[in-house]
């Protein structure tokens, strides 16, 4: 059986790139299709030598550092690339990658980390953030992702097995294609990370410094606690505003290497998590150093961390994007009767390994054929 493997982009080793290097483990004869590829040179382990097929997109002016201005394209792109030749087509898609193009006597499943974000329920969060609620290019921007809408909704026909990464996605994926859709969680890489039982007196958070990650606003509330430390860790736009106004209780590091991460992950008392995400894999991390998790009780993190009210918790959940919400779980979290205990973290943290992903995958895709 020939199988071919597609994703949306190679431009980093992030939380698609973790599930395709897992896929492509499963499937190492596969060939792989891609939009982009601008992986440097050291950081293509993931890809176990491959060199994917890549669109006209790979050569356009600025496409490496500007591949997203591209979006309007992105759908014509997929399309012209060719995988008539295989059986079987597995796409990895956040984007467009699942409107790859496939007939009736090829199976295609299509593993999705969310439909396209910025073009369905997000749209307005999205459309903020760049800064693009009023004007003529709001009115592009609108009239394109109207466009995107359609061909993303179109495409699904095309898919004959859906499979999201989380419940959330999975109602979502009911909610945009009118698809029921199984669900295989990510696969998190626990064995970089090893159980640590003697917690010190500070908080951590840990992520890109974008706006919805939310570490301003974590930043925000523990300025209203002077008396709790909190350590952050990340880089990005975000990085000089929120510096700006970190109280003296709060470290800010930027980017550390894995190592420092790590260890910081290992020693603190528990790890703060304020985004609405897909899946979320940085509690599960945090879960498999023996961290206790305090998260926003939206979206995946509801999969990931087992809260107060079920046997064995590794975590609690505030119910609002605010400083005064946040406040309340970290003191909610203090006066916990009954701990939080590491064993219990790290334990229910290996129910998302790598393995774990390789065989549930292997047997769903293996159940279709």
């Amino acid at each position: 059986m020939k199988a071919a493997i597609v994703c949306d982009w190679l431009v980093t080793y992030a939380g698609a790139e973790r599930v395709l290097e897992q896929i492509l483990k499963i499937y190492p004869e596969a060939d792989l299709f891609c939009l982009v590829d601008f992986v440097p040179e050291k950081e293509r382990g993931f890809l176990h030598g491959k060199n994917p097929k890549t669109t006209f997109l790979q050569t356009f002016p600025g496409a490496k550092k500007r591949y997203r201005s591209y979006l309007p394209l992105m759908p014509l792109a997929i399309e012209q690339l060719d995988v008539s030749g295989y059986d079987l087509v597995i796409s990895s898609s956040h984007c467009v990658a699942k409107g790859i193009m496939t007939g009736p006597d090829q199976v295609h499943i299509s593993y999705v980390h969310s439909p396209v974000r910025y073009a369905w329920d997000l749209q307005h969060q999205y459309l903020q953030e760049a800064g693009m609620t009023k004007g003529l290019k709001s009115w592009i921007a609108r009239l394109i992702l109207h466009y995107i809408r359609m061909w993303d909704y179109r495409t699904a026909n095309g898919v004959d097995y859906f499979i999201g990464n989380s419940q959330f996605i999975a109602r979502r994926i009911k909610k945009v294609y009118g698809r029921e859709a199984d669900v295989i969680y990510p696969p998190v890489n626990i064995d970089n990370f090893s159980l640590w039982t003697k917690k010190e007196d500070y908080y951590l958070t840990a992520s890109r410094m974008v706006p919805y990650k939310k570490m301003r606003l974590i930043v925000e509330a523990f300025n209203q606690m002077p008396d709790k430390k909190l350590i952050v860790i990340g880089a990005g736009p975000e990085y000089e505003k929120t510096k700006a106004i970190a109280g003296k209780n709060v470290t800010m590091m930027g980017f550390q290497p894995f190592g420092v991460l790590k260890e910081k992950m290992q020693h603190a008392r528990a790890f703060v998590f304020a985004a609405e995400e897909d899946f979320g894999i940085t509690p599960v991390e945090a879960q498999a150093c023996g961290t206790p998790v305090i998260a926003y009780g939206k979206g995946g993190s509801l999969e990931t961390v087992r809260g107060q009210d079920k046997d064995n918790p590794t975590g609690i959940f505030f119910n609002e994007q605010t400083v005064e919400s946040i406040c309340d779980a970290v003191k909610r979290f203090e006066d916990l009767k009954t701990k939080i205990l590491p064993e219990d973290c790290r334990k229910h943290a290996e129910e998302f390994s790598e393995e774990r992903f390789r065989d549930e995958f292997k047997n769903f895709v293996e159940s279709k054929l």
